[in-house]
């Protein structure tokens, strides 16, 4: 299964296991790069393989259309996506 931008996701493997995180651009078939607008910020997204993260269904839309548009997105942004999100 491969991620989107703007989609969900939460690490399963390192030191950020468990964590929620959005994806905010997809580099190839096996990297994305992350951030959860708390530890990994906007300014310096996590580089992760999809094989250590588990791709949830649910899409962030507000922020994936921001992205895919080329708009700047904020870490509040990110931060209040991941709280409306019930695992």
């Amino acid at each position: 299964m491969n991620a989107a931008v703007g989609q969900i996701v939460i690490s399963r493997a390192g030191r950020d296991a468990g964590r929620k995180f959005v994806v905010v651009r997809v580099i190839d078939d096996l990297y994305v790069e992350i951030c959860d607008g708390d530890l990994r910020k906007v300014e310096k997204p996590k580089k992760k393989k999809i094989k250590h993260l588990n791709i949830t269904d649910d899409m962030a839309e507000g922020l994936a259309e921001k992205l895919k548009s080329g708009d700047r997105i904020t870490n509040a942004e990110i931060r209040k996506a991941l709280v409306d999100f019930v695992s």
